[in-house]
């Protein structure tokens, strides 16, 4: 007895995760497209000037030989890699604010996107991978400014910019998770300035950690800026990193694991509710 399959064939078929993620991915680079111009002049003209401003004019005034000392030999050489991933992590924070509150607050386009076979997973693993994506494209500008400069080689360069897209990684879910709970503007504000700021300046981005009191030193660890720009420098200047690289990256790789998982639990009990 012949079997009737058009019911079967007719039926529709749920998008695999690699499909729904990349959904998400590719519609957030079309709405990245309506500011790319204006993005690109952020991503490039603040690390320029710190780096005209910074490594080239303090380093032009700075002690010569405690310059030579630094990992690169020059206070440029030194600025440029920790500044690479601190641009990275910068991106990621801003990414997983403001967006974030627009699609789960402002605007609840994240309820419209998962009401259709985009899973709460989906949503913040495409979310994620763009961040990445962007900040390795910034990366690649900064980095092409780096090498201009001669401030590091290009292939080392090349690899610190996959320090900085592991960095963003790191940030992206765990920032995420935080605006998924606090949901206002002033808690945002607020992580920025005592957060992210304070990262930026005393993780190692600007003067090594040993110019730091001993009891800021010992908590240089809890963060991750400096674990990505231990990592930078290892890959752009070859210098010797705090700890072994596999422990740098063990943590950027645990932070990065745990905040996705943070985030996709509070995203989902928000929209599923």
């Amino acid at each position: 007895m012949a079997v009737d399959t058009s019911a079967q064939s007719s039926a529709p078929t749920t998008p695999s995760t690699p499909t729904r993620i990349t959904s998400v991915l590719a519609g957030r680079v079309r709405a990245a497209r309506r500011t790319f111009r204006s993005a690109v002049a952020s991503a490039l003209l603040n690390p320029l000037l710190y780096l005209l401003a910074m490594g080239l004019g303090i380093g032009a005034v700075a002690d010569p030989g405690q310059a030579a000392a630094l990992p690169g030999g020059s206070y440029l050489a030194f600025l440029a890699p920790g500044l690479l991933v601190a641009t990275a992590m910068q991106l990621a924070a801003s990414e997983s604010l403001w967006p974030v509150m627009v699609g789960l607050e402002w605007r609840r386009t994240y309820h419209a996107i998962v009401a259709t076979p985009v899973r709460p997973v989906d949503l913040v693993l495409g979310n994620l991978a763009f961040i990445v994506l962007r900040a390795g494209a910034a990366g690649l500008l900064i980095g092409l400014v780096i090498v201009a400069l001669g401030a590091a080689p290009p292939l080392g360069t090349l690899v610190a910019v996959g320090a900085g897209m592991l960095l963003a990684a790191a940030f992206t879910g765990l920032v995420t998770a935080f605006t998924a709970r606090v949901r206002n503007h002033q808690a945002m504000t607020a992580l920025l300035r005592f957060g992210i700021v304070p990262l930026f300046l005393f993780s190692g981005t600007f003067f090594p950690i040993d110019r730091l009191p001993a009891a800021l030193q010992a908590v240089a660890p809890l963060s991750p800026l400096w674990h990505g720009a231990e990592l930078a420098r290892l890959a752009a200047l070859g210098t010797d990193p705090a700890w072994p690289a596999a422990g740098h990256l063990a943590v950027l790789v645990g932070l990065a694991v745990l905040g996705a998982a943070l985030a996709e639990r509070k995203i989902r009990e928000l929209l599923t509710r």
